[in-house]
């Protein structure tokens, strides 16, 4: 497999400030949720109801992704997320009543999901054959930024002034970026190109379809992880809820690292099997974090996780926009609603189990997930010599 021209512009590295604005948002709101939840003293299953409010939202945004982006062009859809995230995380911070924070998730889940969705779509049409490369390297910054965001949120709880300062700057953040992008207005020819929308007419073939569940199921063992893990090394390994929070760092780091390293391996490795090396990669760090009963084995466990996790859902997005037949922004509008869907069924079936039998034996739904993604790889046949998607 040859490998393709990969030259990053002004466009490319814009995209990956406003795709790393959403990954601090994201993976401080996941350690948030325990905090917000002890703060508002809810049950497990309800304060679970953050991350299905997140979800709403991103399905509500695979929704409208299209025609937002047919009325404002791709980077103004990227815009327009920026600023509702803002207002999103204001909401969810700064009003501690249940429906205020609750309708806080949902904003926050709308406009980072346009944020997300509009980084695919531009990435994919501005690099071509180096889509994969460009959006892992574009997830690999927003991993980079969520690495500070769980520090930042367990060094304020443990300080006494609170997790929510910490998550207040990824509103910081989306208006800085925000302003930044308002004056890349001359573009050159192939950001124009980028920037506008250009699908086919028709439906989405089945071989998408294939492709939107594994990505589904990819989302809904990485939003188990960020949303629940910090519980498990509280309940199991004898964390602090400071230093647990901290913790989830350890997964977004190893994603960090994982994205670094898969921008390159994605020039030369074909998507699925890359895929199915990623899924291997997390079930064996699954198995070390859920049988440590310490936190320095647990962490070393959630490290591996995120080195796994990390090409999953860069994988999953560019093979199922690869596979649109010529429908990107609807494609990977749907791919919101599977981000949804995930980001809210599964963390609150985790939930709702942990609530049950215990968060230790509910984390058993995560190989579950990577073992069904695996299988769903596998049928779409692109180990087996048909046309790689």
């Amino acid at each position: 497999m040859s490998e393709p021209e990969f030259l990053r512009t002004r466009l490319t590295w814009l995209t990956y400030a406003q795709l790393a604005v959403f990954g601090y948002f994201l993976y401080g709101f996941g350690p948030s949720v325990p905090l917000q939840r002890d703060d508002l003293h809810l049950s497990n299953a309800v304060g679970g109801l953050h991350g299905t409010a997140l979800a709403i939202g991103s399905t509500l945004a695979g929704l409208t992704f299209a025609l937002l982006s047919h009325r404002v062009g791709r980077t103004g859809t990227l815009r327009v997320g920026l600023l509702g995230l803002a207002t999103g995380t204001l909401l969810y911070c700064l009003v501690p009543e249940l429906p205020v924070t609750l309708a806080g998730a949902l904003v926050c889940g709308l406009f980072g999901s346009y944020v997300v969705t509009g980084s695919v779509v531009v990435l994919s049409a501005a690099h071509g054959p180096a889509g994969p490369a460009a959006f892992s390297e574009a997830n690999a910054a927003a991993a980079g930024a969520g690495l500070v965001a769980p520090l930042l949120l367990g060094a304020g709880a443990a300080v006494g002034i609170g997790w929510q300062p910490g998550l207040l700057v990824a509103a910081v953040a989306a208006v800085a970026v925000w302003v930044v992008s308002r004056r890349e207005s001359h573009q050159p020819a192939p950001a124009r190109a980028a920037a506008a929308g250009s699908d086919r007419p028709g439906r989405l073939p089945a071989a998408y379809w294939l492709a939107w569940v594994v990505t589904l199921l990819c989302i809904g063992v990485e939003f188990c992880m960020t949303f629940w893990a910090a519980d498990e090394l509280r309940d199991r390994a004898g964390a602090s809820p400071a230093a647990a929070t901290a913790g989830i760092t350890a997964i977004v780091g190893g994603m960090f690292a994982g994205r670094l390293v898969g921008g390159r391996l994605a020039l030369r490795i074909r998507p699925g099997q890359l895929l199915l090396a990623a899924v291997a990669v997390t079930l064996v760090g699954f198995a070390a974090f859920w049988s440590s009963s310490g936190p320095v084995p647990a962490v070393a466990g959630l490290v591996v996780v995120g080195l796994g996790i990390a090409l999953q859902y860069p994988l999953g997005t560019v093979r199922a926009v690869a596979a649109s037949g010529g429908r990107p922004d609807r494609a990977a509008g749907r791919l919101s609603i599977a981000a949804g869907l995930a980001s809210g069924l599964a963390p609150f079936a985790l939930g709702a189990l942990a609530d049950s039998i215990g968060t230790h034996a509910a984390f058993l739904l995560v190989p579950a997930l990577l073992l069904a993604a695996a299988a769903g790889v596998l049928v779409s046949g692109d180990l087996r010599g048909r046309p790689q998607v």
